[in-house]
């Protein structure tokens, strides 16, 4: 008996001219849609990120001070080689960040501030496909991200943010997921595949305390990996997947 053949990925949906990415950490887009951002931006979308924390509780042998600063400094230069020139965070604790109307309130914000018709994150779900534990973090702000789609265009929820300028933005049509174990879209990496790859060794002083590997075969090591994986269910060809919300 033969093994049903996985579910193809579909392309993603290309009628849209502005995207907001909303993680938690620095290094959260370089591991999860990097490649994706590259072909995006090459081909004239705008694209901005939004970091809840500065990541300065990642480095055991930094302090959170020191930490934080390089973190802020590698997470522009990464953004940079994908043609990402707005990056800006939050400043919620790395580590301990709470879901909540605080958190769906900074993040409603930010999408009214940027007005996109796409907005991606990661993983919401409590496991990495239920092989690994997913971190508190993560979830939150996925979770958050989720929920504050449909906040940022309801004029009664945060309506102190109406008051600070920041007028209701109903034109989210899209959540994209990076990292789900449930992918239903995915784009071609292609030529992005290289600068993601570049992209996530500008978090050098990450990696170099994350692994005694080599950086750049580390990095081209994850990303061809996961890359591929996502091809076997799209033409074969190198991908990003994601998980698509319809709103």
């Amino acid at each position: 008996m033969t093994e049903p053949k996985p579910r193809q990925l579909e392309p993603m949906p290309d009628g849209w001219h502005r995207a907001l990415a909303v993680v938690a950490h620095p290094d959260d887009l370089e591991y999860g849609c990097s490649a994706a951002i590259a072909q995006w931006t090459d081909g004239g979308r705008e694209v901005a990120y939004v970091l809840a924390t500065r990541g300065e509780a990642g480095i055991d042998t930094l302090a959170p001070d020191m930490c934080g600063a390089l973190r802020e400094r590698e997470q522009r230069a990464s953004a940079a080689v994908v043609g990402v020139t707005t990056v800006e965070f939050l400043g919620h604790r790395d580590g301990v960040i709470e879901y909540g109307t605080a958190l769906r309130r900074d993040i409603a914000a930010a999408i009214r501030r940027h007005r996109p018709e796409l907005v991606i994150t990661l993983n919401h779900r409590d496991t990495w496909g239920g092989v690994a534990w997913n971190t508190p973090d993560h979830v939150a702000v996925g979770r958050a991200t989720l929920d504050a789609a449909g906040d940022a265009g309801n004029r009664w929820i945060f309506p102190e943010l109406a008051e600070q300028g920041l007028e209701p933005w109903n034109g989210v049509r899209w959540v994209a997921v990076a990292g789900s174990a449930t992918p239903t879209h995915a784009v071609a990496a292609g030529p992005g595949l290289d600068r993601a790859v570049r992209s996530l060794l500008e978090h050098r002083s990450y990696i170099e305390a994350l692994t005694d590997e080599d950086p750049e075969q580390y990095a081209r090591g994850f990303m061809t990996t996961s890359t591929e994986a996502a091809g076997e269910r799209f033409g074969g060809k190198p991908a990003v997947a994601f998980e698509l919300f319809g709103r």
